[in-house]
């Protein structure tokens, strides 16, 4: 294996070809620029676009959002379920059981095709592989509120007919209909994070499928990469940084200090973003609008500074995670739930790759480069002193 390429963490591999997402001179899914697609659509029709391959027509996205509406309701058993979890149960493991519990729930699981073998089996993976999808986006959405209420001693909230998937969320989430501004803030959110092409969380979804396992235990094993810190979990530092800082005149002494101690600065740095990341410069300006409208500009000003010093000193740009932490404090959601909201948006984008791997599959098994002892016997027991 000497001639072989060895690249730590498989960095700049090429491990597989998509046709959902390039990273390659700015982010697109299927060909759209991210930043048309947030400007001129909502999640639905991105998560559609990820889904079937097209952004869909009016009357292809009214019957999209009618399935998602009529699969939000919960079944009764997986609320009991939560309602039993101890209290406080971190929020990213709940939605991991809660994924694999669903499946049990599914007719369309059931009936899973045991093997891959003749295009009439792939093709009928593809047609179940979609409507499972479809139950994943809506009754997620609807899983994280209802927890969060139940860990509080609320009651879940059913769904309200007539809300985007957005506002849905939100809506469930504290029993009032959000305003437009705070509605689309957070719409854009979710299509930014909807798909990102071989991330973590997508290539494990996609090894678990090459092995012809189901879409559930690829989204479950997905959800366990998401929950790592170097992953989804980045956003959740975002405001306990800027409350530390307190002030923009005390940002280059507290990210000094940060600095000298080899403290890390969540929300910063990429692997493929070398020079910034466009979803953040996106996001960050529906950030800075729900700041205003809300009062709490302060942050913004710390976290522009904060900004400018990474820049200069370390030469580190904000990924999306960054304006994410702040945005989604503006909308006065809990810490707790910013990576469940990661994966109720990601799992569009899972679940396309897992599509696309059942279509070419051929098991995902690459080599490691054995850096352990030399051959050696095996002495008998009585020989090992």
């Amino acid at each position: 294996m000497s001639s072989e390429i060895y690249a730590p963490g498989l960095e700049g591999i090429i491990a597989g070809e998509t046709a959902i997402s390039t990273v390659e001179g700015g982010l697109r899914y299927r060909g759209y620029a991210i930043g048309e697609l947030a400007e001129k659509t909502c999640y639905e029709e991105v998560a559609y676009l990820l889904l079937y391959g097209e952004l869909p027509r009016s009357a292809e996205l009214a019957a999209f959002r009618q399935r998602l509406e009529e699969a939000r309701q919960l079944p009764a058993a997986l609320v009991t379920l939560l309602r039993q979890l101890p209290p406080n149960t971190p929020s990213m493991d709940v939605v991991r059981t809660v994924v694999s519990v669903l499946a049990h729930f599914d007719p369309d699981y059931r009936t899973w095709p045991k093997e891959l073998a003749s295009p009439a089996a792939t093709e009928r993976c593809i047609q179940l592989g979609r409507r499972i999808a479809e139950r994943l986006l809506a009754q997620l959405a609807t899983t994280v509120p209802a927890y969060h209420r139940l860990c509080r001693g609320l009651e879940p909230l059913p769904p309200r007919p007539g809300l985007s998937h957005a506002a849905q969320f939100l809506y469930q989430l504290t029993g009032e209909v959000p305003d437009e501004l705070s509605q689309r803030a957070f719409d854009v959110s979710l299509i930014l994070y909807a798909e990102h092409e071989f991330n973590a969380s997508t290539f494990t979804a996609r090894v678990i499928t090459s092995t012809l396992s189901d879409m559930y235990s690829a989204v479950v094993g997905a959800i366990g990469a998401l929950k790592g810190l170097l992953h989804g979990g980045a956003n959740e530092y975002v405001m306990p940084l800027l409350r530390a800082i307190g002030s923009p005149d005390k940002v280059e002494t507290h990210l000094q200090q940060m600095l000298a101690r080899k403290e890390r600065v969540m929300g910063f740095g990429h692997r493929v973003y070398k020079t910034g990341d466009l979803r953040a410069v996106i996001l960050a300006s529906w950030a800075r609008r729900l700041a205003e409208a809300r009062g709490a500009t302060v942050w913004e000003q710390i976290a522009e500074r904060v900004e400018q010093f990474l820049a200069q000193s370390k030469n580190l740009h904000p990924n999306l995670d960054w304006p994410a932490g702040r945005l989604y404090f503006y909308l006065g959601l809990p810490v707790e739930l910013y990576t469940p909201i990661f994966a109720i948006a990601r799992v569009a984008g899972w679940c396309a790759h897992i599509l696309e791997q059942w279509q070419a599959n051929r098991l995902i098994r690459p080599r490691a480069r054995y850096i352990g002892p030399a051959p050696r016997p095996v002495l008998p027991l009585s020989e090992r002193g």
